[in-house]
């Protein structure tokens, strides 16, 4: 994955500077690959103005210097107390910043006892979302690899369609899927296969079990793939036979309402005025207090990162966004319809990313 790591440094240091923090020390998955291209399972960023360290183990020291060659890359040896100072010892900073939503309360002892123990003055000062303000608004190139993703699940959900078998398990579906979309240029998956039949798929995000499939019932399909590390995200309910009345009644309500939402959602809404185009019509219908999660997330190096539609969000929609729609209704003893597209925002209109066609066969 080619990583603009200069500008996107650039733009958090900036970002820093504006609250009197000198360096940070970047500990979260996404955010350590987003601002490196460093994909590993385990490593650290120390930023400044000055310096991009990427710290990490024996195991992965080739790998970050192919991946990060922006980089200064410091191989990890012993313990927190050995290697940490060390590091901080030469950036010439009095504060530095860390991820107070990931450092844990036992990580952060271990790196403010290292300092102590090592005489150090550096102040470690908590900051939470920057990184994450940075990723929300996605390039041409994030977005494509994001396109590319929704292509492999929307084949899978073509697929799967045409497998699916009453007397099939949930987890016989799941992992039927799961292959296809491994052997159709998925890297790993960016979550488990959601793949809920009958009163199950009132669960929104319960796990496949070895309930079998019937004819007639709704079955609920959650998947995602990932390219490039970028994931997607899609939604299907469908049938194996005739639908039933209850069935394309709570079909058709949940799907006006994605539609509506697909039409009317425009750059300069908050999230909270976005998920309510949905919502209402859902309320509308009687089944207001069956739909109990936010209209939609952003979807990029993790399948939920902002912004947030829902109730009470009030992230704003800008161009360059990408996040699902997918309003639902859950109806427990009997089961659930959720129906969600990936959609990306351009020249302040929803484009959808994701095509496999919504019908309740």
């Amino acid at each position: 994955m080619g990583v603009n790591s200069t500008a996107r440094i650039a733009s958090l240091c900036l970002q820093l500077a504006e609250k009197g923090i000198e360096g940070v020390f970047i500990s979260q998955t996404e955010n350590r690959c987003y601002l490196s291209g460093f994909d590993g399972s385990d490593g650290y960023l120390i930023l400044t103005a000055k310096n991009a360290i990427l710290a990490t183990d024996f195991r992965y020291i080739e790998q970050s210097k192919q991946q990060a060659p922006d980089f200064e890359v410091f191989q990890i040896t012993g313990k927190v107390e050995e290697w940490f100072p060390r590091i901080t010892s030469q950036l010439g900073i009095k504060n530095l910043g860390f991820e107070s939503g990931q450092v844990t309360y036992a990580f952060h002892r271990q790196l403010s006892t290292a300092l102590e123990k090592a005489g150090s003055k550096l102040e470690l000062v908590p900051i939470e979302g920057l990184v994450e303000s940075l990723r929300i608004v996605k390039s041409p190139e994030e977005i494509e690899f994001i396109a590319r993703a929704a292509d492999i699940s929307d084949i899978a959900i073509a697929d799967i369609k045409e497998k699916v078998r009453p007397g099939m398990t949930e987890l016989d579906v799941a992992w039927e899927i799961e292959r296809f979309m491994r052997e159709n240029g998925s890297q790993p998956i960016p979550f488990e296969v959601i793949a809920q039949s009958g009163p199950n798929s009132a669960m929104p995000h319960a796990r496949p079990s070895e309930r079998r499939i019937s004819e007639g019932e709704p079955i609920l399909i959650d998947i995602g793939a990932k390219v490039n590390g970028y994931a997607s995200d899609i939604t299907r309910t469908f049938c194996i036979g005739t639908p039933d009345a209850m069935f394309k009644k709570i079909y058709d309500i949940v799907l006006g309402a994605q539609l509506a939402a697909l039409s009317l959602v425009k750059e300069g809404m908050t999230g909270e005025y976005a998920d309510n185009l949905a919502r209402i019509i859902i309320s509308e219908a009687g089944y207001g207090d069956k739909f109990g999660h936010s209209l939609g997330h952003g979807v990029g190096l993790a399948v939920h990162e902002s912004p947030r539609l829902g109730p009470n969000s009030t992230d704003v929609l800008k161009s360059g966004m990408v996040f699902s729609i997918e309003p639902g209704i859950y109806l427990p003893g009997w089961g659930g319809v959720r129906i969600e597209d990936l959609v990306t925002l351009e020249k302040g209109e929803i484009r959808v990313l994701s095509k496999a066609p919504k019908s309740a066969k």
